[in-house]
């Protein structure tokens, strides 16, 4: 069972790339963000593998991290999603992006994958839903956006969650906070608006004993 390939990087192509690990080369399936930050043909490239073994085939997935990496894994235990359909998933949304989402009930932003409709998106938004805590998402990422900037939800509600962060609130439940706020303030909530309520709902659920 491969589980890190690490080598020069070969060649690229749409669906993946090549690894050359002393002299022998693997084909490595990847998104587009994983295929976007590796380095230029001929540089040091590593990547995390999951390895599908089937009875016609050995395919190798490819992730840039751990994060990615653990998202495709959940992303594939939903009913309907293959290993494609999750790297596809995985190009047109980033793991905050996808933790929003499914969090917020916003199944049209997972409907901008290609190969996902309507109702696969429904599905996967209400099986993952009480797993995405579980998950780990990228670093928080600084707030640079001038105040009252107004963002897509999606960008707007993944800033907002890393500033909660900064401020000491766990990631997990930074993202339900905010994610609660995006469904009361819709889709035109400014960043600063977004923090705000989300540092509401935070209080409201010390307020009422949730542990945080």
């Amino acid at each position: 069972m491969i589980a890190k390939l690490a080598g020069l990087l070969d060649q690229v192509m749409p669906e993946g790339a090549v690894i050359d690990v002393g002299g022998v080369g693997y084909l490595v399936f990847c998104s587009t963000r994983t295929i976007a930050q590796l380095p230029p043909p001929g540089g040091a490239a590593r990547l995390f593998v999951e390895t599908h073994v089937r009875e016609d085939h050995i395919h190798l997935y490819g992730f840039i991290d751990t994060v990615e990496r653990d998202w495709f894994r959940l992303l594939t235990t939903v009913q309907g999603v293959g290993a494609r359909l999750a790297l596809a998933l995985l190009s047109a949304v980033s793991p905050d992006q996808l933790a929003l989402a499914i969090l917020s009930q916003d199944k049209a932003t997972l409907a901008r994958a290609d190969g996902v409709g309507p109702r696969l998106a429904a599905r996967i938004a209400n099986e993952l839903r009480d797993k995405v805590g579980g998950v780990a998402t990228a670093a928080p990422i600084p707030v640079t956006a001038p105040s009252g900037a107004n963002h897509g939800k999606t960008d707007a509600a993944s800033d907002a969650v890393s500033a909660l962060v900064n401020l000491g609130y766990r990631r997990a439940e930074a993202f339900g906070a905010v994610a609660a706020a995006a469904r009361r303030l819709g889709v035109e909530a400014s960043l600063d608006a977004l923090i705000r309520a989300g540092l509401q709902e935070l209080g409201q659920s010390a307020a009422q004993g949730v542990p945080r």
